[in-house]
């Protein structure tokens, strides 16, 4: 079609992972890079828009189609994390500063239940039907679960504050042995934006420093801290497996939930060729499985099958707990 490039450089800028694709910023430097300033951008946006206006004035081809749709998909996906990053970095800023004091968390009914007892059996895992899945969620597959009970809530602020007064960061007991070293090189005492000030526990939010809604889930924590509270409870987290054979019994949407099963691939999973082929499959180690979504999640994306993932130390995404026995 004859499209320019706006800026040869911008490639090497702005490639995140992608080998494929070339030369580029390894993780860890990419704060030492000059950024193109505002107007250079905007300039870039309109160049950009511009010759996809053009492109798009015809249908595309089947294969194009689906990649605009992978590309759509994966721009949402960096919609949620912009979110989580604005709150990250005011978050730490000393002042505290609001993102927006209109913002209102949705509120979660924590209804006193009995655990949700799940009959052992073969279940169906993975994406089935119409519509768009990534490619981490193909591969429907049968799973045999043994019978177990899932809670039909979250665990809230209240009870997570229990585990913290009971000593749960000194007790190496309930840690794994990588998490026991977390806690005690970055000097963990509890979770993410959680400040003890004046002896009262406040909580940083999109609409500033608040005291802590004690009757909140629990959030921004990692999976070590939600394996051990886990542990001390005497109870455990739920396989990814287990979650999506029981999630059409409670309600979920609220934060991401640690699961205990490690990201792997399903059975018969092919990674794709070319630059496509790098966006979930070479992921597929030292990381957890999250299921559901959060309060910033886009709504396109909140579906049993969907399929996040993070390495166990991160805490800055909205992470709770739901518990099994």
């Amino acid at each position: 079609m004859g499209y320019q490039e706006f800026d040869p450089q911008y490639n090497f800028v702005f490639n995140s992972y992608y080998e494929t694709v070339g030369n580029r910023v390894i993780r860890t430097d990419r704060g030492n890079l000059s950024r193109p300033t505002v107007a250079d951008i905007y300039r870039y946006r309109e160049y950009v828009d511009e010759a996809m206006d053009k492109f798009l004035c015809q249908e595309p081809s089947a294969d194009v189609r689906e990649l605009l749709i992978l590309g759509l998909n994966h721009e949402e996906q960096h919609q949620e994390l912009l979110y989580t990053d604005i709150k990250y970095i005011l978050g730490h800023n000393p002042l505290f500063p609001a993102y927006s004091n209109d913002y209102r968390s949705p509120k979660v009914e924590n209804i006193e239940e009995e655990f949700i007892k799940m009959e052992e059996g073969i279940y169906e895992i993975g994406f089935n039907g119409d519509g768009f899945c990534f490619d981490n969620e193909l591969g429907r597959h049968k799973v045999y679960l043994n019978p177990f009970e899932i809670s039909p809530v979250l665990v809230t602020n209240l009870e997570y504050l229990e585990f913290i007064n009971d000593g749960g960061y000194q007790d190496f007991r309930h840690w794994h042995a990588e998490g026991w070293d977390w806690v005690n090189k970055n000097h963990m005492v509890s979770p993410l934006y959680w400040h003890l000030i004046d002896g009262q526990w406040q909580n940083y939010t999109y609409s500033g420093l608040q005291p802590l809604n004690l009757t909140d889930p629990v959030c921004h924590i990692s999976y070590f801290e939600a394996s051990a509270y886990a542990a001390w409870k005497g109870l455990r987290l739920p396989t990814e497996f287990e979650w999506e054979a029981s999630a059409n019994h409670f309600n979920w949407g609220k934060s991401w939930e640690w699961t205990e099963s490690a990201y792997l691939p399903y059975p018969g999973f092919v990674k794709a060729p070319g630059a496509i082929g790098e966006y979930n499959g070479k992921f597929m180690v030292n990381q957890q499985v999250l299921r559901g979504a959060s309060e910033v999640t886009p709504p396109g994306h909140s579906r049993i099958t969907y399929r996040n993932f993070f390495q166990t130390h991160l805490q800055w995404q909205f992470t709770g707990i739901r518990l099994v026995r």
